[in-house]
C-alpha cells in the first residue's frame, strides 16, 4: 500500500508539471493576436515565407545613381514579399533625412503590394553610430565598467530616440556575448566576462530601447535584438564566429542566463550565433532555439539569423547537403527570420520545402505570427513611417552630455 501510495504521489507531482505552463516572458496582447490570426488566415503561402526573409538594402538600390530601384522593389517586394530589409542605404553612414526618404519609399511599396509594413534594421550598438550627426556612446565594455544601471538605460533611450529619427524601429542590440578570450576580436562590443554584469547592463538596455510596454512601443522606442544566442565571445580558436566547447552546465547557469534575464525583461526579439558549439550549430539547434528559448520560456518573440548563416551550414559546416536543405534544418530548428541577406532563393526553397512536406505550416505559421507580432508591437501597421522633425533632440547638447 506504501509503495503504491507513493507511485500515486509522484504520478500526480510528475502529471502537474508536465500540464503546468510558464509564465509568459511578455504578457499576451489579446487584440494584437486578433489582428494577427485574421491577417495570417488571408496570405498566401509566398507571402507568409517573404515575412521570413530579410535582406541588404544593396539588393535594392541603383549603384550607379545612389537611389533605390523601382524594377528591384518590383522584384523583392512585389515577386518575393520580403518583409525585412536591413543595413546602410548606398554604403556609408546617412542622415536622418535620408534615411527617412528611403524607408519611406520602402514602405509605401510594401504597402502596396502585401499590405503589411518592412521592419527595418540597423547595428545601433553603442548610439545610433550608422547615423551622421547622432550620439555616440562608449562600446559595451566601457559601458559595463560603470557599473551604472541608469547610465546603461539612459544611453539606449537616447539610441532609440535617434533611431526613430531615422524612420528605423530595430536595432541588433544589445550585444552580451561574455567575453572570456581576450584573443576574441570583438570584446569591445560585449559587456565583458561576467554573468551578472552582463545581465544587469543587458535589462537596462533592453528597457532603455523598448520603453515599458513591450505590446506597445511608443514613437520614441525601438525594438532590441539581444545578440549573440550564445557563447559567441569564446571561440576555441579565439577567431569571431568560430566554434566554442562550452560544457552543458556552463551554457545553462553562464551563457544562457543573461539571455533568460533579458527576455523576462521583455526583449522582443533574438539573433543568434553564427557558430557552433561542440560540433552542433546553432542555427540547426532546436532544443536551444525551440526549447529553450520559445518553450521553457514561453515567449512569443522573433529569432532572427545572423549574416548568411543559414547558407554557412552547408557551405561551410557541411551539416546540410544543399542551401536548401539548410533552409530546412534552420527553419524546423525554431529559426523565424533568415538575414539571407543578397539573395531571394530562401524564398523559393523555404516554398518548396513546404510543399514537399519538409517544413510543417504550422511552422511557417508560426514563424510568421512571431514576425507579425514585433511588427504590432512596434506600431508600424497604424504608422509605417512618420514625420522625423518631432524629434527635435537629435544630436542635441543634452544627448552629448550624457555620453560625455
Amino acid at each position: 500500500m506504501k509503495k503504491l501510495l507513493t507511485t500515486l504521489l509522484l504520478g500526480s507531482i510528475f502529471s502537474a508539471c508536465a500540464e503546468r505552463q510558464p509564465v509568459p516572458a511578455i504578457p499576451s496582447d489579446p487584440e494584437i493576436e486578433g489582428k494577427i490570426e485574421k491577417l495570417l488566415k488571408g496570405m498566401t503561402l509566398e507571402e507568409k515565407i517573404g515575412q521570413m526573409c530579410e535582406l541588404t538594402i544593396g539588393v535594392v538600390t541603383d549603384k550607379n545613381n545612389n537611389k533605390l530601384s523601382e524594377a528591384l522593389l518590383d522584384t523583392v517586394i512585389g515577386k518575393y514579399k520580403v518583409g525585412s530589409l536591413l543595413n546602410i542605404p548606398f554604403g556609408v553612414s546617412q542622415k536622418k533625412e535620408v534615411f527617412a526618404e528611403v524607408i519611406t519609399q520602402i514602405q509605401k511599396k510594401s504597402l502596396e503590394e502585401i499590405g503589411i509594413p518592412c521592419i527595418y534594421g540597423l547595428d545601433q550598438i553603442h548610439g545610433a553610430s550608422y547615423t551622421q550627426d547622432a550620439t555616440y556612446f562608449p562600446q559595451g565594455i566601457n559601458m559595463a565598467a560603470t557599473f551604472n544601471r541608469e547610465l546603461a538605460r539612459r544611453c539606449a533611450e537616447i539610441t532609440a530616440y535617434e533611431t526613430r529619427a531615422c524612420c528605423v524601429p530595430w536595432t541588433f542590440a544589445p550585444v552580451m556575448d561574455l567575453g572570456r578570450d581576450p584573443r576574441w576580436p570583438r570584446m569591445w562590443e560585449s559587456f565583458g566576462e561576467d554573468t551578472y554584469v552582463n545581465a544587469q547592463m543587458a535589462v537596462q538596455a533592453v528597457r532603455g530601447l523598448q520603453g515599458d510596454n513591450p505590446n506597445k512601443v511608443d514613437e520614441y522606442h525601438i525594438s532590441s535584438c539581444i545578440k549573440h544566442f550564445m557563447g559567441y565571445g569564446v571561440p576555441v580558436s579565439g577567431k569571431d564566429r568560430t566554434p566554442s566547447s562550452i560544457t552543458d552546465i556552463d551554457m545553462r547557469e553562464k551563457y544562457f542566463a543573461p539571455f533568460k534575464a533579458a527576455i523576462r525583461a521583455g526583449a522582443l526579439s533574438l539573433m543568434v550565433n553564427s557558430a557552433n558549439n561542440s560540433g552542433v550549430a546553432f542555427h540547426a539547434n532546436k532544443e536551444l532555439l525551440t526549447g529553450w528559448l520559445k518553450e521553457d520560456l514561453n515567449w512569443d518573440g522573433m529569432i532572427v539569423t545572423d549574416w548568411n548563416d543559414i547558407n554557412n551550414l552547408y557551405f561551410r559546416d557541411h551539416i546540410a547537403s544543399s542551401k536548401k536543405d539548410a533552409v530546412r534544418l534552420a527553419v524546423n530548428a525554431g529559426i523565424d527570420m533568415a538575414m539571407i541577406p543578397s539573395e531571394g532563393q530562401f524564398c523559393i526553397d523555404l516554398k518548396e520545402l513546404v510543399e514537399e512536406g519538409a517544413v510543417s505550416m504550422e511552422r511557417i505559421d508560426d514563424a510568421v505570427r512571431r514576425v507579425l507580432r514585433l511588427k504590432f508591437r512596434l506600431g508600424l501597421f497604424e504608422n509605417p513611417y512618420w514625420d522625423i522633425r518631432k524629434y527635435d533632440k537629435f544630436g542635441s547638447r543634452e544627448f552629448a552630455e550624457v555620453a560625455l
